[in-house]
């Protein structure tokens, strides 16, 4: 039995079966895609005004506030009580949507939501820890699909149960419970990591309360424990540093990992060519997010659900295939990103724009679905791209940080957005009006990459030019 458990301690295929197997089950959720229908309907028997401006806004704040400590205590936990953190608060949220009722029980249900997108770094962390550096590449690939796939399957579930069994919503989001239950269950599996890539790095102390091993001089790493044992021997002497700031170590190693977290950001954002990825990185996912979180009440406004029938499911499980799709694409294309990957920032943008601007002017169901695959087939080659470009330049701490710090910047983005446009406290604008200003929001994210892409293209011709002309000369 202990040979047994070792083999699964060092394999690094145990664990990322298990996290793919957590990450399918936990996004496998048929319910999702009919989420504004359900709580329109005689279940919940809400208004759209009550769903659009009281309590989808309330997701968005949650996130925010959670996001920053939640990455922090995600890498201090290492990773898996995170995860089980993050099931937790999917069956908590499953069973509000089940069993709750009225304004106030849907807005603690945004917030429990809210808490399992911030726990969502761990998911993607966590086989970092657990697999050496050579197989990145393929376990990533890995958990990735294994997403993709469980969000086309439940859309996919979801449209059949609906359309051809007549299965209420009531009951799909029953479904969605079993599957998040099942993801719970999976992440008690999971082996405990030894490191992560901040707090518990393999070159830094193994237990927090200790001794800092780096500050600490030669045969001083007893556990700090020790100390008190010791100090009759020590009385004549005077205490030494370590022995002054013993009860301080947790607290002054993390200021030193949140130096360390400053440092690091300071010399990311300190390339041009990151930088510039990064901020459309933040703006355009901070637009992205918005419309994912309120075109399901576009399209119940178009073509409401108590009188028409719901292709939300088909409609999401085939943006989500163009999606992948399109990202796959990425991989076969040789282009010079530095040269022209501005210039394709700001083209694709205009066409988000163009797809947001199709959706508020045509009052046709059909072109509404249209223009959405089109804007999240961009949206996901574009986000490739930048992935890519900015994972390529820099080591896997300092691309995790990146990520998270841009999804923070994105997220401040959204809430100001959210703030202004849809909350009732704010703008409180009807859904078709959001559209608008969404769609000019992408075109303002076009313009500024496209003038961009332009500059640099003419600086590059000119320096061209000008050496061309020196070595004429010479």
């Amino acid at each position: 039995m202990d040979s047994w458990k070792e083999a699964i301690s060092r394999s690094w295929i145990y664990p990322t079966v298990i996290i793919c197997a957590n990450g399918f089950f936990a996004t496998m959720r048929p319910s999702e895609s009919f989420l504004t229908p359900y709580l329109t309907g005689p279940d919940k028997n809400l208004t759209i005004e009550e769903v659009t401006n009281q309590i989808l806004p309330v997701w968005t704040y949650s996130y925010l506030a959670l996001l920053f400590p939640v990455f922090l205590l995600t890498d201090y936990l290492r990773y898996k009580p995170v995860l089980l953190l993050q099931g937790i608060s999917l069956i908590v949220t499953w069973l509000l949507l089940l069993f709750a009722h009225g304004v106030l029980a849907m807005q603690v249900v945004e917030f429990f939501y809210g808490m399992v997108t911030a726990t969502e770094v761990a998911y993607y962390a966590y086989i970092y820890s657990v697999v050496s550096t050579d197989r990145y590449q393929r376990v990533t690939s890995y958990c990735r699909s294994s997403t993709l796939v469980a969000a086309t399957v439940a859309a996919v579930l979801g449209q059949l149960l609906v359309s051809l069994a007549d299965v209420s919503y009531f009951y799909l989001n029953a479904i969605s419970l079993a599957s998040v239950a099942l993801a719970f269950l999976c992440a008690f599996f999971l082996p405990m990591p030894q490191k992560s890539m901040f707090f518990h790095r393999k070159d830094a102390s193994q237990s927090l309360p200790g001794p800092d091993k780096v500050a600490a001089p030669a045969g001083s790493d007893r556990p700090s424990s020790c100390q008190e044992d010791t100090s009759s021997d020590s009385a004549g002497r005077s205490p030494t540093p370590q022995q002054q700031a013993g009860n301080a170590k947790p607290r002054n190693h993390m200021l030193r990992v949140l130096v360390q977290l400053s440092k690091d950001l300071r010399d990311c954002y300190g390339s041009r060519k990151l930088l510039y990825w990064s901020l459309w990185w933040a703006l355009a996912t901070a637009g992205f997010y918005q419309v994912l979180n309120y075109i399901q009440v576009l399209w119940d406004f178009q073509a409401p659900s108590h009188s028409s029938a719901v292709y939300n499911g088909a409609v999401e499980a085939l943006a989500t295939f163009l999606g992948s799709v399109t990202s796959m694409v990425v991989g076969y294309v040789k282009v010079n990103w530095d040269l022209s990957g501005e210039l394709a920032l700001g083209i694709f943008s205009a066409m988000d724009a163009g797809s947001l601007f199709l959706m508020y002017f045509t009052g046709n169901i059909w072109a509404c679905y249209a223009g959405y695959l089109a804007f999240k087939a961009c949206y996901m080659l574009l986000i490739t791209i930048a992935t890519f470009q900015i994972a390529v330049n820099l080591s896997m701490e300092r691309y995790a940080l990146m990520f998270g710090f841009n999804n923070f910047v994105a997220l401040v983005i959204q809430t100001i957005l959210t703030v202004i446009v849809v909350d009732s406290r704010g703008l409180g604008l009807d859904i078709s009006t959001q559209f608008l200003i969404y769609g000019s929001y992408f075109a303002v994210i076009a313009g500024i990459f496209l003038i961009r892409s332009t500059y640099t293209i003419i600086s590059i011709k000119r320096s061209n030019t000008s050496t061309a002309g020196e070595s004429t000369g010479h």
